[in-house]
């Protein structure tokens, strides 16, 4: 047996869901890749401003009105800073899908027309795969594909011969594979796309949870992310776009805050980020996400990357001891962020999953909402367990303990 990984942030009392017990056992989640646990701060914050400062925003000139205000505009203020982005650029979605389809709908539909392509890669999670195929079949366009190689990677060369063909008007990548684990480089991609006169734009929610991530330094146009998977509630996302592209979009959707002036036949738009944020926008869940920035930040993101590249690498050593296992993406845990996918021979994944769940332990199965990458790896579904800045070694013991205990189920 390998040694146990030493990495432990030891924060898991900080999180109330796990005192839960399960026919008398412990949580053990594996699932932070679809949603992460929130730490009690996150959950008190949203408590908090419902219970205390709750009123709608950019609206009201009494006290009340006034101290929601400056909870909205320091909580984007603090999410800005989390990633080096500035607050003018960064708006507030409802996830990172609706972020994803804001750019297609009022970025694409007046840049992307007959004979132009938009580039995206098989690695693409459906949320970076379906606005585009909307966009190019309304506009004439061609929807390309960059191909994963064996190793769960994508070649720069494969994207310079895209590139040189002259039509590509957007390239969309992610930054963190949601079922490879693969981390690209996306500052590469990016800069050559905008070498080559192409607009780029970055699907961060597998990574801005897990990494240091500084927009202004990759220098994407777009970049966009959630709050549920950064320790934060459902219901917030974020887009960081750069400036002179906002500002040359037509909104995505239209009525309250993003309105400056409005006659009968016509209306002029608010300023950036109002701009994009029609109607009465998620103000508690945008301060929860700024507590749960707060603390990632407190615990810091590098030694948050380096422990969980530490059980990746000590979860990507036990499953090889599982017989009949085997795991898609790159094997190097510096290649990839907190995830494994994996197949074992002789039973689906869901039953892998359910097997897995009487030991406790809590791990998702199927497409992962990325079919197309399942057709390219020649499988209909995985397993795959993924950690957060609460895992431990204890629960990659625990989920080697319950896969060996399904074999057995099986009798394999």
């Amino acid at each position: 047996m390998p040694p146990v990984a030493e990495s432990s942030l030891g924060v898991k009392a900080d999180f109330p869901i796990f005192s839960r017990r399960f026919d008398g056992r412990e949580l053990i989640y594996l699932d932070s890749a679809a949603t992460s646990q929130k730490p009690a701060v996150v959950i008190e914050a949203l408590a908090e401003h419902l219970r205390g400062h709750n009123a709608n925003v950019h609206r009201g000139v009494y006290a009340l009105a006034r101290e929601a205000d400056a909870a909205y505009d320091e909580a984007r203020r603090r999410v800005a800073s989390f990633t080096n982005a500035t607050g003018g650029e960064t708006i507030f979605t409802k996830n990172v899908t609706e972020a994803i389809n804001l750019v297609a709908y009022s970025w694409g539909r007046a840049h992307v027309g007959k004979g132009d392509a938009v580039l995206i890669t098989q690695m693409e999670h459906h949320a970076n795969i379906v606005p585009w195929q909307v966009l190019c079949r309304e506009r004439g366009a061609q929807l390309r594909y960059l191909e994963v190689d064996e190793r769960g990677e994508l070649s720069l060369e494969a994207l310079d011969q895209e590139l040189a063909r002259g039509d590509v008007r957007l390239v969309a990548f992610t930054h963190v594979s949601n079922v490879l684990g693969t981390i690209n480089p996306v500052a590469e991609i990016s800069a050559r796309a905008r070498a080559a006169g192409a607009v780029s734009l970055i699907d961060g929610a597998q990574a801005v949870p897990h990494m240091p991530v500084d927009v202004d330094a990759i220098g994407a146009d777009f970049y966009a992310w959630t709050g549920h998977k950064a320790l934060g509630p459902t219901g917030v996302g974020v887009l960081h776009g750069r400036r002179e592209i906002l500002e040359g979009m037509e909104p995505f959707l239209t009525g309250g805050d993003m309105i400056a002036s409005v006659d009968f036949y016509s209306a002029t738009w608010n300023a950036l980020p109002a701009k994009f944020e029609a109607g009465t926008p998620m103000v508690a869940e945008a301060v929860a996400l700024g507590a749960a920035v707060d603390y990632l930040s407190g615990l810091g993101m590098e030694r948050v990357r380096a422990h969980e590249r530490e059980l990746t690498a000590y979860m990507l050593e036990r499953l090889a001891q599982v017989p009949g296992l085997r795991s898609v993406g790159p094997l190097d845990a510096d290649s990839r962020g907190g995830l494994v996918s994996f197949t074992v021979e002789g039973i689906h994944p869901h039953d892998v999953a359910e097997l897995v769940d009487r030991g406790g332990v809590c791990i998702r199965a199927g497409h992962h909402c990325a079919q197309p990458l399942m057709r390219c790896l020649g499988v209909g579904a995985t397993a795959r367990a993924s950690v957060g800045v609460y895992s431990e070694a204890s629960d990659i013991d625990a989920l080697i303990d319950a896969l060996l205990a399904g074999r057995e189920v099986f009798g394999l």
